[in-house]
């Protein structure tokens, strides 16, 4: 029995076209225990994301995690709920539209674009196997993570090859590493910013929060940490901020061991200590609002800041569907298909002509 996963039917005078798959983390179906546990065995499962010896970690995931975390985290998901339902899924999938629309007014033709999850539903093997139905025989995939790490950027990638292994077809591949510096999307950061400012008034800082990970990484070779800072560095040259009006932190710790410093939530008790009058936060490190983002900083982060003695704390949404942000995409896009377009009306052309040839001769 054939282990490869079967091609769809194939016909000659169909187009060929490129695929442009978006890859970000995952999230539960819905906000209960139930929905909550099977996500989070499948993400903490992950080798990239824990990089602790199997035997151990297997014992400590079921024999702990999954029967405590799930209700916890339920309840924190269910406190960001939209009536559309989860925020970084319904994020994602206005961007994935708005990314095809603009795509299409600027002339880029046979294309696809889908999005899929890491960890959840959709699947990136469910996701690309319907791009394959489409006819899709270029694909470009683009995780959603401006920095690149392991835990993230690598893993989605992971993904998508343990998809193609399985294709006696594959088709042509070309992958996003990272766009932490990309100027479209440094700019897309710095106009959420002003726009917040233009509404709010400037605060006294400007608090930049990225996802955490464990030390270890960064000694071992993984670039997140210098990514992260570089895009901060970048952000704050593109607002005229000096080095005493932000501060780059790295929140959602987990374990004991030693994560990326200064940790966020040290950072906000640290500022509420300093009678710190107003604080702005932002999240570049996530393009979609999500747990880590409504939650973790808009609602626990706040709370820290001012029980801690500060005053007034305003969170910066993320990019979401904002027109800058969704340019920025449609660039990134732009400068990796280049010569991919051409070779696809090229043949296309050719596939219509033989099946036309075909037809003449029957």
């Amino acid at each position: 029995m054939s282990g490869y996963l079967p091609e769809p039917p194939f016909s000659h005078d169909s187009s060929a076209k490129t695929g442009i798959l978006l890859i970000n983390l995952g999230t539960p179906t819905a906000p209960t225990g139930q929905a909550v546990r099977p996500y989070l065995k499948q993400f903490l499962s992950d080798t990239r994301v824990i990089e602790i010896p199997k035997a151990v970690w297997w014992l400590i995931l079921n024999g702990i995690i999954l029967n405590v975390r799930p209700k916890k985290s339920a309840e924190k998901y269910a406190s960001i709920w939209s009536k559309d339902g989860s925020p970084l899924l319904v994020n994602t999938r206005k961007q994935t539209s708005l990314l095809k629309g603009l795509l299409g007014e600027q002339g880029v033709r046979n294309i696809v674009v889908d999005y899929a999850m890491r960890y959840g539903q959709p699947s990136v093997e469910s996701v690309i196997q319907n791009m394959r139905a489409q006819g899709v025989d270029k694909l470009l995939v683009l995780p959603l993570y401006p920095q690149y790490a392991g835990s993230s950027s690598a893993t989605a990638l992971d993904d998508v090859f343990r998809v193609l292994m399985k294709l006696r077809n594959m088709p042509e591949l070309r992958t996003v590493r990272h766009f932490h510096d990309d100027p479209g999307y440094i700019d897309a950061l710095a106009q959420q910013v002003q726009a917040h400012w233009q509404q709010n008034g400037r605060a006294e800082k400007l608090l930049m929060s990225f996802h955490g990970v464990p030390r270890f990484t960064l000694d071992k070779g993984d670039p997140y940490h210098c990514e992260c800072l570089k895009t901060g560095r970048l952000l704050a040259e593109r607002l005229g901020l000096n080095k005493e009006q932000y501060v780059v932190s790295f929140q959602s710790r987990f374990g004991r061991a030693e994560w990326l410093q200064p940790y966020t939530s040290a950072t906000l008790e640290q500022l509420g200590k300093a009678c710190t009058k107003s604080l702005d936060v932002i999240c570049p490190g996530f393009v979609s609002d999500c747990l880590e983002t409504l939650e973790e900083i808009a609602m626990e982060g706040k709370h820290s800041f001012q029980s801690s003695g500060g005053g007034e704390f305003r969170y910066i949404s993320c990019l979401n569907d904002s027109p800058q942000w969704i340019a920025a995409l449609a660039g990134i896009v732009g400068k990796n298909l280049q010569g991919w377009q051409e070779v696809i009306e090229q043949d296309t052309a050719k596939r219509q002509q033989r099946a036309q040839s075909l037809g003449a001769k029957s």
